[in-house]
Order: structure tokens, then C-alpha cells, then sequence
């Protein structure tokens, strides 16, 4: 069984690797130094064996083998088989596979010579002329014979398939010559040749030359066109003169002059003035206008163009009902057309103001490519007849295309205890922005689940409940339109550990505490400082005054001053005490008066006030140099039953008589039934 599948894999080996080289083909090239024959052919086998392959001549006489290789490609200059294989009659040939172990030959194919003759590519020269392309080359294969060739052509900004054009060439004919026309004006073109002999293989490619073509008048289109603005107070209107400039890419030197002409000289045909306009604006009165617009190539006229300004208040045709929409960046725009008949329309639209475009058509209808994305454009439609134009008719200003909303500004949140407070702005409605139909806040915790609230586009605040405190959470806003969406940055906030409101009530109260004890305590210190700076009377610092015995007859209160200079007069107060007791009779002596008189005597305890800053001990010093006389006591009063009086009295004492000092007392006549009185008076005995 074995030896059976062993043999079986060896034969089905033999045959693949006897299997005969097919598809066998050959060239002869033509190269100005050598040329070379070569053949190819396909052969299956496997590609680990070491396989000599031969190219043999069958119709040779004196040639067996043409050239040798171990690939599926041989070539052999044709110098060297040059006798045996001639453009007279055919040749035969073979490919042989030879192997260790087999042998394998192709079926013999039969060639002509000059049917096989691939000639090298042609020298390819271009010029361009005003308004073509002329295409020279020369073969170069030294036999005369016939040719056939193609130029290859397209634009370099083109990537589409060239086109091609076919030339044939007569035996005597040793060069071509091709004129390319409808060329565009100053673009480059890529232009590449290639020939064969009769039925021969095409030759390679030529090296592709690009040429820029010239300035073509034919091409030259200035769609001179206009705007005119608003007249001023002086009913002069500013006229901007648009056109078509020719390319930059042309190597052509032009200028431009643009005038402006009355339209009644203009039509007449008589001489006019011309007004030049200042750069491509011109100032037109209230008449109508032609603005002349000429092309001078190398200081000749090379082509003019005109447009015609209508008169303030001329009767003219004017389109109506215009229409417009928008679809994916395009604008669809529509009219309806006036009564009188018009050679066309003049389409003119801007997005900014001061970069037009302008279109013609013959319909009552058109669509705008080319538009800025988002931008909102101005759209005019005028008709056209004649060599005149109607009035402008402005259509509603519309959006290239919708976006989406406004970008937001800023996103703010006020964190509280278990709920906040988020609050948004959204950039003014810039045009051509989608309209928010909503707003979506959407918040969470860091591992908690996402949660949303949505409210209308009239509302920018929301305040967010039941969340957790002393959480972090995160926070965003999406604005919703039909046109889009737009998103705001994500915000972190975290909820107060603590209600604020218990915090504001405690802080409150706190105060208000705070505020009583230092009111009570700022009470009790005014009263204690009052308490402390309130004088108290010292008795200790008094000394005596003396009445002037004088002044007893008349009844007159008297002081008798101190010898003390700095002293002032003391000051009568009210009576503390008043007793009435029967005092005795004056000693004789005392007073010029009898004895047998009866008095009301008003003695002082204390006559005269001492110094305001003093001490007791000059107190004392005092009392040494003014002694009291001999009748009165200085002894302290007592109440009855209680304390020391801190007042001395000085009520009359017997002592022995002493007629040198007088008696310091005031005595006044009184009636006979009057009892005595006494009567204390205070001095000023503070310090």
C-alpha cells in the first residue's frame, strides 16, 4: 500500500516538474548602441529546483542555441545572431527546461523580425503658441519605414484620464507633428509621445514635458458686473466695479482702466467724457451710467467690457417672490420673473460685505456651490435685457449651513448641604447657530451612578436635591438643538459637611451673645469707674472760719476769710442737722452785748475749706497756727445710738474767759419766745 502512494507522489512529481514552458514570446529592441533579442516564457514547477533553461533556434542552420538562463527570461544581443536571424523571412524557436533528472521542450514559435522590433521612445519637443499646443518628435530608429504614434495630453492640476491623440507616419516621413487646440489660458499641460513600427509592440513612453500655454483673447472672460449703494444726501451713489481678473498663473503683463460714462453721451455716439474711477469703486450721480472696464496686453487693447447703472427712480424690471434654502452647504435660490421680457439674471451674494460672487443664468432658479461653512450670506438677483439691467431685488439673508449652539461661556456651582446651586451661560445666538431647544445637566459622584435633569432653553440656572454631604460630585451641561449638540466643561464641587443654615443660626446667636455680656460688662465697668470716681467727704481736711463779730447788731452772714491765699471761699451747704437745745448765755466778755440778751447762735463746724490737695499733716500744722478758741468743742457729734459723726461741733463750752480772740459767731435779734438753734453747716472738704 505504501509503495503504491510512494509511486503515485513520484509520478504526480515527474509530471508537474516535466510540465512544458508555454506562453513564450520575443522582442527585438531598438537601442542606438546595441540592441538586444529577448524572449519570456512561463513555466510551472517548483521553484527549489535548479532548472537550465535554453532559447534554441530551429530555422538556423549554423545557430542551435540563441541564449541561456536558469529564469524565465534570456537575452542575447542581436549583433551576434545578426547572420542567422534577418527581417527577410521567419525564424523558429524553442525554450527548453532541462533538469538532472528530466527534460522538458516548449511548441516552437514563429516570429518575424521586424513584427517583434520594439523601437526606443521618440524625442519630444513642445511650444506653446497663443491659443495651441504644437507637438514635435522624431523616431529614432535609423530604417526608414512606416510609424504609427500617439500623443498623450491632460493638465497638470487634472488627475483625470489623459486624452490621447493618434498620428501616423509615412515610410518617407521622418518626423511628427501635432497641433493640440481648446487648451485653457495660462495652465500647465504634461505631454508624452510613444510610436511603433507597423504591427510592432508600442515603443516606451517618451519623458513627459510640461509646458504652460499663452494667453488665449478667446478665453479671456471678464463678467464685469456692479453693486451700487445707497445715494448720500447729494444723491451721489458709490458704484463698485467687480470682474473677473485674469489668472495669475499667465506669464502675460496686463493693466486695467475702468471709467465711468454718462449713458445719454454714451448712446448718442458723440464724444464723451470719460471719469476714471478710483481703484474699482466710482461716484455716480443720479443719472445713469455705463462703467467702461478695458484690458491693455502689452500696451494694446486686448479686450473691454461694460455694465449698465440705472438712474435713481427709472422704470425697470425687477424680479419678485425670491425664495431661498439650504441644503448640506448649498443654497438653493428661486424668483419669480417680472412681466417684461429679460435676457437673463445676475446673481450676486456675499457673507461679509466686501468679498462678492456673482453668477449668471437664463432660469428663473439656481443653487450656490463653493460657500463658506456657517456663514450667513446676502443674496441679489437682477435682471438683465438688452445692454441694460433691471433694479436689484434682496433676498432674506440665509445660512450656508446650520451649526451647532452657541459654545458655553462658564459653568458655576454654589455647593450647599445636601443640595447646589448650578448656573450656566451660553455665548450670544451667533448667526448661523442651531437654536437650544434644552439644556441637560447631568451630575454624579465619582463611583455613583450618572444622573440628569433637563429644562427649556429659557432657563440657565437649576438647583440640584438630595444629595449626599461632604460628597464630591462632578457636573456638566449639554445644550440640545435640531442642529447639533454642544457640550460645557466638567465641573467638581463638594457639599458642605454642615447645614449652612445651622451654621448662620449658630454664628448669629453666638454673636448676639457675645454682644449682651460685653454690653453688661462694658455697663458694670462705666458703673464701678463712676463708683470709683465718686468724692467722698473727709472731714479731716477742714479747718475753721469765724464769723465777724461785727456784723452780729445787723444780722449779716459773714465770712471771714482764710489767711491762706490760695484758698477759695467754701461753699454753704444744706443743713445735715438741725437740733434745737437751749444754749446758755454768752460769757460775758464775748460780745458787746448784755448778757440778759437772748440769741439765736448758727455755729459752723466747719468754717473754712482746706487746700484741694492737702494732707492731715498740714492739716494739723494749720490748726496749730490758727487755734480755736477757748469756747468751742471740737469734738466729734455722735447720732443717737450710732457712730461718730465725721462733723465737728462747735458748739459754745465754759472755759475760762479770754477777751483777746473774738467770739467767730453770728447772732441775730429773735423773738423772746424763739428757742435756740443749731445749726451745722458744711465746707468743701474734699481733696
Amino acid at each position: 500500500m505504501y509503495s503504491c502512494l510512494a509511486l503515485f507522489i513520484l509520478v504526480a512529481t515527474s509530471s508537474i516538474c516535466k510540465a512544458k514552458p508555454s506562453n513564450m514570446s520575443c522582442i527585438l529592441t531598438d537601442t542606438i548602441g546595441d540592441s538586444w533579442f529577448m524572449c519570456t516564457w512561463e513555466h510551472q514547477t517548483d521553484s527549489s529546483l535548479k532548472i537550465n533553461y535554453t532559447v534554441l533556434c530551429n530555422s538556423c542552420s549554423n545557430l542551435s542555441e540563441i541564449c541561456n538562463s536558469q529564469e524565465t527570461s534570456c537575452k542575447s544581443k542581436y549583433a551576434d545572431i545578426a547572420e542567422e536571424i534577418t527581417f527577410v523571412g521567419d525564424f523558429n524557436v524553442t525554450v527548453r527546461a532541462k533538469h538532472a533528472a528530466w527534460e522538458a521542450f516548449s511548441e516552437p514559435q514563429v516570429f518575424k523580425l521586424r513584427e517583434i522590433l520594439k523601437i526606443n521612445p521618440p524625442k519630444l519637443k513642445v511650444t506653446a503658441v497663443s491659443d495651441h499646443l504644437l507637438v514635435e518628435w522624431k523616431p529614432t530608429y535609423k530604417v526608414q519605414r512606416k510609424y504609427r504614434c500617439q500623443v498623450k495630453y491632460s493638465t497638470a492640476a487634472n488627475e483625470s484620464t489623459p486624452e490621447v491623440l493618434n498620428k501616423n507616419l509615412a515610410e518617407l516621413e521622418n518626423q511628427g507633428i501635432v497641433k493640440i487646440e481648446n487648451v485653457k489660458s495660462c495652465s500647465n499641460y504634461t505631454v508624452a509621445v510613444r510610436c511603433a513600427s507597423e504591427s510592432a509592440p508600442w515603443s516606451d513612453w517618451s519623458q513627459e514635458e510640461t509646458v504652460l500655454t499663452k494667453l488665449n483673447q478667446s478665453d479671456v472672460k471678464l463678467h464685469l458686473w456692479r453693486k451700487v449703494a445707497e445715494a448720500d444726501e447729494n444723491r451721489v451713489r458709490k458704484v463698485r466695479a467687480m470682474w473677473a481678473e485674469i489668472p495669475s498663473t499667465c506669464q502675460e503683463t496686463v493693466t486695467y482702466t475702468i471709467k465711468q460714462t454718462p449713458y445719454k453721451q454714451h448712446m448718442t455716439g458723440v464724444d464723451h467724457m470719460e471719469t476714471s474711477c478710483d481703484n474699482s469703486i466710482c461716484d455716480v450721480n443720479q443719472d445713469a451710467h455705463r462703467i467702461n472696464l478695458k484690458v491693455f496686453h502689452n500696451k494694446s487693447l486686448f479686450v473691454e467690457d461694460s455694465v449698465y447703472v440705472p438712474a435713481i427712480g427709472e422704470r425697470l424690471p425687477q424680479v419678485t417672490n425670491i425664495q431661498t434654502s439650504t441644503f448640506e452647504g448649498v443654497i438653493l435660490v428661486s424668483w419669480k420673473a417680472p412681466r417684461e421680457p429679460v435676457s437673463g439674471y445676475m446673481i450676486d451674494y456675499t457673507h461679509n460685505g466686501n468679498i462678492y460672487s456673482w453668477k449668471e443664468t437664463k432660469y428663473t432658479n439656481t443653487t450656490l456651490f463653493d460657500l463658506l461653512d456657517k456663514k450667513p450670506y446676502n443674496i441679489t438677483v437682477t435682471p438683465l435685457f438688452d445692454d441694460k439691467t433691471g433694479h436689484s431685488t434682496q433676498a432674506h439673508q440665509i445660512c450656508s449651513n446650520v451649526g451647532d449652539p452657541g459654545d458655553f461661556t462658564n459653568v458655576n456651582v454654589q455647593a450647599k448641604h445636601k443640595s447646589a446651586f448650578v448656573s450656566w451661560s451660553v455665548k450670544s445666538q451667533e448667526a448661523c447657530r442651531g437654536a437650544v431647544v434644552n439644556y441637560i445637566i447631568f451630575y454624579s459622584t465619582q463611583d455613583g451612578p450618572q444622573l440628569n435633569v433637563t429644562v427649556d432653553n429659557t432657563t440657565q440656572h437649576i438647583s440640584l436635591k438630595d444629595l449626599n454631604p461632604n460628597t464630591q460630585y462632578s457636573v456638566y451641561v449639554k445644550a440640545i438643538a435640531h442642529t447639533g449638540t454642544t457640550k460645557s466643561s466638567e465641573r467638581l464641587f463638594e457639599t458642605k459637611r454642615f447645614d449652612p443654615a445651622l451654621i448662620t443660626a449658630l454664628s448669629v446667636c453666638g454673636s448676639i451673645l457675645i454682644v449682651l455680656v460685653l454690653s453688661v460688662g462694658l455697663c458694670c465697668a462705666i458703673q464701678w469707674k463712676r463708683f470709683q470716681e465718686k468724692p467722698i467727704p473727709n472731714p479731716g481736711n477742714s479747718s475753721l472760719g469765724l464769723w465777724r463779730p461785727t456784723a452780729h447788731d445787723q444780722g449779716i452772714w459773714r465770712f471771714q476769710p482764710l489767711s491762706y491765699p490760695h484758698q477759695n471761699i467754701f461753699n454753704v451747704a444744706d443743713p445735715v442737722e438741725v437740733q434745737r437745745t437751749s444754749i446758755s448765755p454768752l460769757t460775758p466778755g464775748c460780745h458787746d452785748n448784755p448778757a440778759s440778751d437772748q440769741t439765736v447762735e448758727y455755729t459752723d463746724p466747719v468754717l473754712v475749706t482746706a487746700p484741694d490737695i492737702q494732707s492731715e499733716d498740714s492739716v494739723e500744722r494749720k490748726e496749730t497756727q490758727h487755734p480755736s478758741p477757748p469756747e468751742e468743742s471740737t469734738e466729734l457729734l455722735s447720732s443717737e445710738g450710732g457712730p461718730l459723726s465725721p462733723y465737728r461741733s462747735q458748739s459754745s463750752v465754759e472755759t475760762a474767759p479770754r477777751t483777746s480772740k473774738p467770739c467767730k459767731s453770728v447772732s441775730l435779734k429773735q423773738p423772746d419766745k424763739t428757742p435756740p438753734v443749731t445749726i451745722y453747716v458744711t465746707l468743701d472738704m474734699f481733696e
